[in-house]
C-alpha cells in the first residue's frame, strides 16, 4: 500500500492513510481467518474439544438439580413472549419440565405495558398447569438494567437452583437442547457458562430475510472458527446461555466505572464482562457451537438496528478501560478491543475516505515535479505498478467475500442445499445478501462513526424498547434518519467531482447508497418484498423448508394470542384502562399489590383529588406517574373502578374511553 502512494508515505495524508488501512486490513483478515479454522472445522466434522464430545445420558442429572429459565422483560409484545415462554415450556415436555421453572423479570416503567404483562403472565400460567410452573416479578426500581435484573433474581432466588437459563423476550429454545445443556454442564463440573449460538428465524422483512441467511449460512463457521481459537475462554452474549449460578452470584457481580456516563457509571455491556469475571475465578466459558435448537430474532429495520447498534457501541467502548485492568482475564483483554473495533473499524474506514478525498483533491492542485530541486541528470518519472494495485485489491475482495464462498461449499459438503431451496436459489440468495450487505456498509459506516464519536463526546444513549415488529419504514421517519448523511454526501460527492472526477468515480460506489439511503432504508424494511421473495424460494433457511416443532408451536401460539379476545374491547396499548375497567384485571392487580394502602388524612385526600381527577379526564389525562400510583393503591384502584362503573355509559364513552368501542 505504501509504494502504491504518490509520495510512497512520505506525506503526513499518507501517514494517516497507511495507519488507518492497516487497521482495517488487520480486521478484516481475523475475520477471514476465523472463517477459515471454522470452515475447516465443521468440514472435517470431528472436535475433540468440544464441550458437546461426550454423549451424557439423562441418568447423570443429579437428583435435585433444578434450573431457573428467565425472560427478562422491558415493554415487549407480551403476546409474542408469551407464545415464545409456552412453545419452550411444552417443549421441555413432562418428565423433563419437573426439574424446571419459568420465570417473567420486568423491568417495564410504563402502567400501560406492566399491565399488559400481568394479563399475559396469569393466562400463561392457567394454560401451563401441569407443565412447568411459572412465576412474575416486576422491580419497582432498574437499577442497572438488564444486568441488574438478573443479580436481582440471583440474590433473592438463585439458592434455590444449581442452573439459569438466561434468555432475552424474543429468545426461543427446544427443549431437547436445554436438556442437553444440563446435561453436559452436569458431566463438565468446570464449566460455568455454555453459550449457544441462536440463529436468526421468525422475520418477514428483506433486512431481516438477508440477516437470517447470513445467521444459517455463515454463523455456523464463524462461530466455530471463535471456539478454535477460544476454547474455554469463550464470549457470553446475554442470552440462550446456561450459566452455573452458585459461581456467577459470587464472582460476576459488575462494579461500577469510575465517571459518570456514557463512558462511565454502570456497565451496560454485561455479558462480556461477566463472562471475563467467570473465567477469572477458574471456572470455564465454552461455546456449544455445533448444539442446534436455539433462536432468536433479529431487527427489522435499519432504523430499529442502528437505535440497538447505539447502545453497543456505548457499552462496548466502556469495555476500554477495562482492557489494562491486571482483573481481566488476558483473552478477554483482546476480545474486548474486538468489541470495539465493530464501531472503531466504520470510523477508521471513513477517515480513511476522508483523507483519501483530500489527497485526491490536494494532487489535482499539485503539479507533477519531473525534475527534483537539486541538480540531476535524469528526471523523475511517475512509477505506476498497476498490478500491486489490483493485487491489493484482489487480496482484500477475497477476504472479505471468500468466507461467503466458504459457507456455500460447506453446505454442499454436508448435503444441505436441499434447506435453503436449492443450489441454485441459495446462490441467488448470497448475491442478494451480498448486494443488500454493501449498499447498507456506508450507511452503517456513518452511524456507527457518528455513534462513537458523540460516545467520546459524553453524549448517553437511552434504554428504550426494542422494536421487534415487522414493520416498514415510512418516508418521513427515512428522512429524518438519513438526512444529514445524504447532505453530507451530496456535498462530499459535488466536491469531487468538481475536483478530481477520476477519484470520484472510484469512491461513486459509497457515495451512492449514502445518497439512496432513505429508499434503501424503506426497501429493505418491508415484509411484502421479503414476503414476495420467500414466495420465490429466495433467502429461504433452513428453519423455513423444515421448520423444527418448536418453532410450529411459537407461531401457533402467538396467533391465538393475537386472536384472543379482548374485555370490552379494550386495545392492547390501554392497559391502564383494562386494570381499571374490566373487574377481571382489575382483580388480577389487586392480586399482584403485595401491601396494604396507607392510611391518614392527607393520604386520603390525595388519594380522593386522584381518583376524581381520573374519573374527570380520562386515561389519556393521566401521566405515567399518576398511572403509576392508581395501580400500587388498592384503595385507589377499588374506588377508581367502582366509581368508573357508576357513570353513564355515554359520560364513560366521552371521557374515560373514548377511543374505545364500548359495548
Amino acid at each position: 500500500m505504501r509504494e502504491l502512494f504518490p509520495s510512497q508515505g512520505h506525506t503526513g495524508l499518507e501517514v494517516v492513510l497507511l495507519i488507518a488501512f492497516s487497521f482495517l486490513f488487520a480486521w478484516i483478515s481475523i475475520g477471514f481467518w476465523t472463517a477459515m479454522a471454522g470452515f475447516v472445522l465443521l468440514a472435517r466434522g470431528v472436535d475433540r474439544f468440544a464441550a458437546t464430545t461426550a454423549r451424557e445420558t439423562d441418568a447423570m442429572v443429579r437428583p435435585g438439580v433444578r434450573t431457573a429459565v428467565v425472560f427478562p422483560v422491558y415493554g415487549e409484545d407480551m403476546d409474542r413472549v408469551a407464545a415464545g415462554i409456552e412453545a419452550v415450556a411444552r417443549s421441555l415436555g413432562g418428565a423433563a419440565g419437573g426439574n424446571f421453572d419459568f420465570f417473567i423479570l420486568s423491568d417495564t416503567r410504563d402502567p400501560d405495558a406492566w399491565v399488559e404483562e400481568e394479563r399475559a403472565f396469569a393466562a400463561l400460567r392457567n394454560r401451563l398447569i401441569g407443565v412447568v410452573p411459572v412465576f412474575y416479578r416486576r422491580r419497582r426500581a432498574n437499577i442497572k438494567k438488564k444486568s441488574g435484573n438478573i443479580a436481582d433474581f440471583c440474590r433473592g432466588f438463585g439458592a434455590g437452583y444449581t442452573y439459569m437459563l438466561v434468555m432475552d423476550a424474543d429468545s426461543i429454545m427446544a427443549g431437547e437442547t436445554i436438556n442437553r445443556l444440563v446435561q453436559i454442564m452436569e458431566r463438565r463440573r468446570d464449566v460455568g457458562i455454555l453459550q449457544t449460538i441462536p440463529r436468526l428465524v421468525g422475520k418477514a422483512t428483506l433486512l431481516a430475510r438477508v440477516q437470517q441467511l447470513a445467521s444459517s449460512l455463515y454463523g455456523p463457521m464463524f462461530a466455530a472458527g471463535l471456539h478454535y481459537w477460544l476454547m474455554g475462554n469463550a464470549l457470553y452474549i446475554g442470552h440462550n446461555a446456561l450459566i452455573r449460578l452458585r459461581p456467577f452470584t459470587r464472582y460476576c457481580a459488575l462494579p461500577r466505572l469510575r465517571g459518570s456516563p456514557p463512558l462511565g457509571g454502570e456497565i451496560s455491556s454485561h455479558d462480556f464482562v461477566e463472562s471475563g469475571l467467570m473465567r477469572r475465578a477458574g471456572w470455564g466459558v465454552w461455546m456449544v457451537y455445533d448444539l442446534p435448537g436455539s433462536y432468536e430474532e433479529t431487527p427489522t429495520n435499519v432504523l430499529a438496528e442502528l437505535e440497538r447498534d447505539r447502545r453497543w457501541c456505548k457499552g462496548n467502548l466502556q469495555h476500554l478501560r477495562l482492557v489494562f485492568s491486571s482483573a481481566v482475564f488476558p483473552a478477554y483483554r483482546m476480545l474486548f478491543v474486538n468489541g470495539v473495533m465493530v464501531y472503531g473499524a466504520a470510523l477508521l474506514w471513513f477517515i480513511f475516505l476522508a483523507v483519501s478525498s483530500a489527497e485526491a483533491v490536494y494532487e489535482s492542485f499539485t503539479p507533477l515535479t519531473y525534475f527534483p530541486p537539486t541538480r540531476s541528470l535524469f528526471p523523475n518519472w511517475p512509477i505506476w505498478e498497476p498490478w500491486w494495485a489490483v493485487g491489493l485489491l484482489l487480496t482484500t475482495g477475497g477476504l472479505l467475500f471468500l468466507p461467503k464462498l466458504a459457507g456455500v461449499l460447506l453446505v454442499l459438503l454436508k448435503g444441505r442445499a436441499h434447506l435453503f431451496g436449492g443450489l441454485a436459489k441459495l446462490l441467488v440468495g448470497v448475491g442478494i445478501e451480498i448486494v443488500v450487505s454493501t449498499l447498507l456498509a456506508p450507511v452503517r459506516m456513518l452511524a456507527h462513526s457518528k455513534f462513537l464519536v458523540l460516545t467520546l463526546l459524553g453524549r448517553d444513549t437511552g434504554w428504550g424498547r426494542q422494536v421487534r415488529e415487522d414493520k416498514s419504514l415510512s418516508p418521513g421517519e427515512a428522512v429524518r434518519l438519513h438526512l444529514g448523511g445524504t447532505i453530507l454526501a451530496t456535498l462530499w460527492a459535488m466536491a469531487l467531482y468538481l475536483l478530481n472526477q477520476r477519484f470520484f468515480w472510484w469512491v461513486s460506489p459509497i457515495f451512492l447508497p449514502l445518497l439512496l439511503a432513505a429508499p434503501l432504508s424503506m426497501v429493505t424494511s418491508s415484509p411484502g418484498v421479503g414476503r414476495w421473495l420467500q414466495h420465490l424460494g429466495l433467502l429461504l433457511i433452513p428453519e423455513e423448508v423444515e421448520p423444527p416443532q418448536v418453532l410450529l408451536d411459537l407461531a401457533k401460539h402467538h396467533r391465538a394470542n393475537q386472536e384472543a379476545d379482548r374485555p370490552l374491547g379494550i386495545p392492547r396499548d390501554q392497559g391502564f384502562a383494562l386494570a381499571v375497567v374490566d373487574p377481571a384485571s382489575c382483580g388480577l392487580r389487586l392480586g399482584m399489590i403485595h401491601r396494604p394502602s396507607r392510611t391518614g388524612a392527607d393520604r386520603e385526600a390525595r388519594r380522593e383529588a386522584l381518583v376524581a381527577k381520573a374519573v374527570a379526564l380520562g386515561p389519556l389525562g393521566l401521566d405515567i406517574g399518576d398511572k403509576t400510583k392508581v395501580l400500587d393503591d388498592s384503595a385507589a384502584l377499588i374506588e377508581l373502578h367502582r366509581q368508573i362503573w357508576r357513570l353513564p355509559a355515554k359520560e364513560v364513552r366521552r371521557s374515560w374511553l373514548a377511543q374505545i368501542d364500548w359495548p
